[in-house]
């Protein structure tokens, strides 16, 4: 059983920078980050390959990175010029067939960090 653990999480102000981690136990094909903002459905940010193709929601490009160390068997989150309307439960995510890309079939999840950003 694949196990996901995210920390990093915290409070920060408006254009500060957070980095998440996620430490997975086994490497597995596609990688993930969502969000879930109070009162709103969780929504996809970043997705990466095992060989390095990554995707990002329209809202996060130029601002956020996505990485991870295979090696280390930890998924990482780059987060700057961070706002308000990022604040929510950030969650690590995985699957182990299909497209990386596609937001959808990701079946492995892990607890979450709650990411704060005030105005």
């Amino acid at each position: 059983q694949l196990q996901l653990v995210e920390s990093g999480g915290g409070s920060v102000q408006d254009g500060g920078s957070l980095r998440l981690s996620c430490a997975y136990s086994k490497n597995i094909v596609c990688m993930a980050w969502f969000r879930e903002a109070p009162g709103q459905e969780r929504e996809g940010v970043a997705t990466m390959g095992i060989v390095g193709a990554q995707t990002y929601t329209d809202s996060v490009k130029g601002r956020f990175t996505i990485s991870r160390d295979n090696v280390k068997k930890i998924l990482y989150l780059q987060m700057n010029n961070l706002k308000p309307e990022d604040t929510g439960m950030y969650y690590c995510a995985a699957k182990g067939s299909g497209s990386c890309a596609s937001w959808s079939g990701y079946g492995y999840w892990g607890q979450g960090t709650q990411v704060t950003v005030s105005s």
